[in-house]
C-alpha cells in the first residue's frame, strides 16, 4: 500500500472539445499548460464528474452519445478500506473511478467496476483530493469554512474533545426533550394515568404467561374427554397385550421361531432384527399407554377453573389486543407498565429531578464549550503565524493573517442557541495589510490574486499536520506575476514535497518549477485528439515556456529565459 494516496492517471473520451486523451501522473508537482481555449480545465472538468460533481449533458462532445471520464489512485490501507465498506472494489492497492454522462443528461458512477452513487463518489472524494479554484476561494469567506480548517490544523487534540463536546451536547438536549414531553404530557396526565391503572391493574391480577392459551386449551381438551381417552386407550393395550392374540404376544412367538435359523442365513437375520426392534416399540407403548391410563381421572374443578381463566384471558386480550398473536406484546407493555406509570404519577416530583440533574449536565456542557475554545484559540495562534510565514515569503511582506475566534462571554448567562453542534465559537480569518493596520474580513481585504496566495500559504501549513493525497490548483496564480509568480511556484514544490500537486497554470514562473510538464494543444479543426495532451519531455519545456513567456517559442530571447526559470528548480 502507498503511504500516502495519489492520482496515478485519468483517461478522458468525449468531454467537451477532448476527443480522447489519457493523463498518467506522478507524485510531486505536475503542470498543466497550453493556449487558451485548448481544454486545460476539461481535465479539471473531467476530475470532479470523477469525484461525484454535478453532470451535464452539455459537456458531452458533440455529435457522441456519452463522454467518459475514469481517475485511477493509488490508496493508503485506510482509503481501501473505506472505498471497501462503501461498496467499491479494488484492484490491490489501485481504485479506479469512473463516470458515464449520456447526452440525455443521465449518468452512470462506478467504483472498481461496481456501479454506485454518485453520492458516494463525492464521499471518497473528501479523503483523496483538494481541489481548489475560485470556487474554493469563494468558500473560505465563510465562517463554517473557516472553523474547519482552523480544526483541520488544530488536529488530533480538538477532535477528542469536540467529541467529548458534542457527548456532552447530547445528553443536554436529550435530557431537555424528556423534560420537555414530560411538561406537555401533563395536560393529559390524568387520562393516561386512568387508562394504564386500569391496564396495569388487570396484569397485576390475570398475571398472564406467554404461550398459556395454547396450553390451557389442550389441557381442556383432555379433561373435557376423559371417559372417551379411557375406552379407547383400554381397547390400545388389550389389542397389543392380550394373552392369546396380543400384538406382543404374536410378536414373541414370531422372534423364537425365527431365532433358531437367523444365523443361517443374514436375510433372516435382518427379518429378526426389524421384528426385534417392533417387539421393543411396542412394548414401549404399552408401558406408555397404561402410564397414560393410571393418570387418567375427571376433574370437573379443574376444568371449571380452566374455562374461566381461559374466558378472563380472552375477556382481557378483546379489551386490549387484536387477537391472541398479541398476547405476548401487551405481556411485555404489562412488564414495562411500572416505569411508565412512574413517569406519569411522578409528575412535578420527576421534573423537578430532572431539571436539577439538567443544571449538572449545562455545567458539564459549558466546561466543554470552554475547553474546545481554549484549544481552538492556541491554535489560532500558532496557524495565524506559520500562515503569515508563507505570505511574506509569497511576496507580500507586510501582510498577516488573523485568525480570531469569538465565543460568548462564559462568565456570563448564554443563550441556548449559543451552543452548536460545533460549539459555541465563530472563527474569522482576517487579514492585516501592514502592522498596525486595520483587519479585514479575507473576503474584502485581499484582490484575487492576493486570496489565491492565502489559500496557497493555508494549504502548505495544513498539509503538514493533516495532508490530503492529493491537492489541485486551478487558477491559483490569478492576477499575480513577476517575483509574486515566482515564489508561487517554489511554495507549489513545497507542498508537492508532502502530497501530490497538481496545477493548470498559464504563468511560466509557475510552470518551471514542475516535476512533471503536461501541455494541451488545439489540432487545426478546434478539437483535441489522443495525442493532443503530451507529457513535455525537459528540452521540449524550454520552448513551451518560451510560449508562455513570449507567444514565440522559436524566439532565442525567450528560452535563454525559459532556461533561466527552469535552473530555478535545479538550484531550488
Amino acid at each position: 500500500m502507498s503511504e500516502r494516496s495519489f492520482l496515478s492517471e485519468i483517461t478522458i473520451k468525449n468531454l467537451g472539445v477532448i476527443e480522447s486523451a489519457t493523463l498518467e501522473f506522478e507524485p510531486g508537482l505536475t503542470v498543466l499548460t497550453g493556449e487558451t481555449g485548448a481544454g486545460k480545465t476539461m481535465v479539471l472538468t473531467a476530475l470532479n464528474l470523477i469525484l461525484g460533481g454535478k453532470s451535464d449533458a452539455a459537456l458531452v462532445r458533440t455529435g457522441q452519445e456519452r463522454l467518459v471520464a475514469s481517475g485511477r489512485f493509488a490508496v493508503t490501507k485506510e482509503i481501501a478500506n473505506s472505498a471497501s465498506e462503501k461498496g467499491a472494489e479494488l484492484d490491490g492497492d489501485e481504485l479506479i473511478l469512473t463516470r458515464n454522462v449520456n447526452s440525455d443528461g443521465k449518468s452512470k458512477a462506478i467504483a472498481g467496476g461496481i456501479a454506485i452513487p454518485a453520492g458516494t463518489l463525492a464521499e471518497l472524494a473528501v479523503e483523496l483530493i483538494e481541489i481548489h479554484g475560485q470556487a474554493a476561494n469563494l468558500q473560505i469567506t465563510k465562517s463554517s469554512k473557516q472553523r474547519e480548517l482552523l480544526d483541520r490544523y488544530a488536529g488530533s487534540g480538538l477532535q477528542k474533545v469536540f467529541a467529548s463536546y458534542q457527548l456532552e451536547l447530547t445528553s443536554y438536549q436529550n435530557l431537555k426533550g424528556r423534560i420537555s414531553t414530560l411538561k406537555s404530557a401533563a395536560s393529559k396526565r390524568d387520562a393516561e394515568i386512568a387508562e394504564l391503572t386500569e391496564f396495569t391493574n388487570g396484569f397485576n391480577k390475570l398475571k398472564p404467561k406467554s404461550g398459556e392459551l395454547a396450553q390451557i386449551d389442550v389441557e381442556i381438551s383432555k379433561l373435557s374427554s376423559v371417559e372417551e381417552f379411557r375406552v379407547a386407550i383400554a381397547t390400545a393395550i388389550g389389542a397389543v397385550e392380550d394373552e392369546e392374540n396380543g400384538t406382543l404376544t404374536s410378536l414373541g412367538l414370531a422372534r423364537r421361531a425365527l431365532d433358531s435359523v437367523r444365523a443361517k442365513d443374514p436375510e433372516i437375520e435382518g427379518v429378526f432384527s426389524n421384528l426385534s426392534e417392533a417387539f421393543f416399540l411396542l412394548g414401549d407403548a404399552n408401558s406408555t399407554l397404561n402410564s397414560y391410563l393410571a393418570s387418567l381421572e375427571a376433574d370437573p374443578d379443574r376444568l371449571s377453573a380452566l374455562q374461566e381463566r381461559k374466558a378472563a384471558l380472552n375477556s382481557w386480550l378483546k379489551k386490549y389486543a387484536t387477537g391472541e398473536t398479541d398476547l405476548d406484546l401487551l405481556i411485555v407493555r404489562g412488564e414495562s407498565s411500572k416505569s411508565a406509570m412512574a413517569d406519569l404519577t411522578g409528575g412535578d416530583e420527576l421534573i423537578a429531578e430532572l431539571e436539577i440533574e439538567l443544571i449538572t449536565v449545562k455545567k458539564s456542557l459549558l466546561a466543554k464549550a470552554k475547553e474546545l475554545s481554549s484549544v481552538r484559540v492556541k491554535s489560532a495562534l500558532t496557524l495565524a503565524t506559520a500562515v503569515s510565514e508563507e505570505i511574506h515569503a509569497l511576496s507580500m511582506p507586510h501582510t498577516n493573517l488573523i485568525v480570531k475566534v469569538n465565543h460568548p462571554d462564559y462568565a456570563g448567562a448564554l443563550k441556548e442557541s449559543d451552543f452548536t453542534v460545533t460549539g459555541c465559537d465563530e472563527v474569522m480569518l482576517l487579514l492585516q495589510a501592514h502592522r498596525d493596520g486595520p483587519l479585514v474580513p479575507i473576503a474584502k481585504g485581499a484582490s484575487g490574486g492576493e486570496m489565491s496566495r492565502v489559500m496557497l500559504g493555508l494549504e502548505v501549513v495544513l498539509a503538514k499536520v493533516q495532508p490530503v493525497g492529493t491537492y489541485i490548483f486551478d487558477e491559483v496564480d490569478a492576477g499575480v506575476g513577476g517575483k509574486a509568480a515566482i515564489e508561487v511556484g517554489r511554495r507549489l514544490a513545497l507542498l508537492a514535497k508532502d502530497a501530490q500537486v497538481i496545477v493548470v497554470t498559464h504563468l511560466p514562473q509557475v510552470a518551471a518549477w514542475a516535476d512533471s510538464h503536461f501541455v494541451v494543444k488545439k489540432s487545426s479543426d478546434g478539437s483535441i485528439v489522443a495525442s493532443g495532451v503530451n507529457k513535455l519531455a525537459e528540452a521540449e519545456r524550454i520552448h513551451e515556456i518560451a510560449r508562455m513567456l513570449a507567444g514565440l517559442e522559436d524566439s532565442a530571447s525567450a528560452q535563454e529565459h525559459a532556461a533561466e526559470l527552469l535552473a530555478m528548480r535545479a538550484n531550488g
